[in-house]
């Protein structure tokens, strides 16, 4: 009775191109990694060790211990700054996210206007930002701007100067800012999604409407995933739009903390609560990046056909 050996499997060996690649990589990856210590960790220290001193911006600077972080958390106007913060977080991304992925499906189309269109929309990410407020401020102006010049007296309020419709102007002028970077990275998504998913799904009879619901928003996952992170550490330094708009009121009404950060750095001359706000914004941007990688499921290397 005969006996078949079995068969050994023997590894390739790498090829030379391999390994000058596998040479290669770390030094590829240096440049990026000092980049981001000079720019990313070394910053981050220094914000973190000023948190910890007494200094008005100009004289000595001496250590405070943790006199900054209590007298920051002892603010009773803290709470109230986390919460607008929250809140313009919350209603800016409960906006743009809607229209970024509407406006990125459509403009992903292969039509030659929709590629002049993309151009147009693109036009307002490339403003200032404190050029887009005082535009807008001119704007809203009850006695000078366009409801008062239109003779229209549904635009005629006082737009700024009421604590509610502030905060939609605010959250109005944001997302008609942002909303075309993210329907940027929306129609670079729906470009990935093979055509055959929805050829199969046109053959079972499935409209336009159950393709979207049941093919690409699924297949998003990830770059929702993406967008949101984007949009939701972004918004925790909105300061230049709201300090040109409403310098934090009426009555406190869109005080972020970046804008309470600016105003107690280089208005009070407090660089170590300043500091200490910071170092705040920084952990709060952190925890939301990780809980939204978690929702996600943790697969920022996931395929975006894994979607489904």
């Amino acid at each position: 009775m005969s006996t078949v050996a079995p068969s050994v499997s023997r590894a390739k060996p790498a090829s030379p191109a391999s390994k000058v690649h596998d040479r290669l990589l770390p030094w590829l990856a240096a440049p990026a990694l000092v980049f981001f210590i000079a720019f990313g960790l070394i910053p981050l220290v220094g914000v973190l060790a000023l948190s910890l001193t007494s200094w008005d911006g100009l004289g000595e600077i001496n250590f405070a211990g943790l006199a900054s972080w209590r007298e920051v958390l002892a603010d009773p106007g803290l709470p109230h700054a986390i919460w607008v913060t929250f809140l313009v977080m919350a209603l800016s991304w409960a906006v743009q996210t809607p229209a970024s992925i509407l406006l990125g499906v459509f403009l992903a189309g292969r039509q030659r206007y929709r590629a002049v269109l993309a151009v147009i929309y693109f036009i307002p990410l490339l403003l200032s930002s404190a050029a887009i407020a005082v535009a807008y401020k001119a704007l809203l102006d009850p006695n000078f701007g366009l409801g008062a010049g239109l003779g229209i007296d549904l635009f005629v309020q006082d737009w700024l100067g009421e604590p509610h419709l502030a905060m939609g102007v605010v959250i109005f002028i944001v997302s008609w800012q942002f909303i075309p970077f993210h329907s940027l990275i929306y129609q670079g998504g729906v470009r990935q999604i093979p055509r055959s998913m929805y050829e199969a799904a046109e053959i079972d009879g499935a409209g336009r409407v159950r393709q979207f619901f049941s093919i690409t928003l699924p297949q998003l996952k990830y770059t929702i995933i993406t967008s949101s992170t984007l949009m939701v550490v972004g918004s925790l330094t909105f300061f230049d739009l709201i300090w040109v708009l409403t310098e934090g009121g009426p009555s406190d009404a869109t005080r972020v903390l970046a804008l309470d950060m600016y105003k107690r750095g280089f208005k009070a001359s407090q660089m170590g609560t300043a500091s200490a706000i910071a170092v705040i914004l920084v952990l709060f941007g952190l925890a939301l990046a990780l809980l939204l990688r978690r929702i996600g499921g943790g697969a920022s290397n996931a395929s975006q056909l894994d979607g489904a």
